[in-house]
């Protein structure tokens, strides 16, 4: 990542990485499901976000650059899904083109 300015490079960190596992969340566990002519879920309590035991390690690396500084947005969350997708697709050598993902039930049923 390259910020132009930060004042910690802990926070921005923090913002990135979290933004990663909200975008992995969303691909593997986010689904809206419409019933009755009305959705479902209403709130982040019926959102299943991704848990401690189900992440691994990241190395997040800030770069200093001499550009006008800019915000760092949802750099992370906007990333993640279609990397995920990309790295899926090589493994189960196919294509996922909705969401939420099902990779575990897709890479049982391709490699049994």
């Amino acid at each position: 990542m390259t910020a132009a300015s930060h004042s910690t490079g802990t926070g921005l960190t923090a913002q990135i990485e979290g933004g990663i596992l909200f975008g992995l969340s969303a691909a593997l566990h986010g689904k809206i499901i419409f019933e009755n002519g009305g959705i479902e879920q209403s709130n982040f309590h019926d959102f299943s976000a991704m848990r401690i035991n189900e992440t691994h390690r990241m190395d997040t690396f800030i770069i200093n650059s001499s550009e006008e500084p800019g915000g760092i947005g949802e750099v992370g969350t906007t990333a993640a899904s279609p990397s995920l997708g990309n790295a899926l697709s090589h493994a189960a050598r196919r294509r996922y083109r909705f969401y939420p993902f099902r990779p575990l039930q897709d890479m049982i049923s391709a490699f049994s």
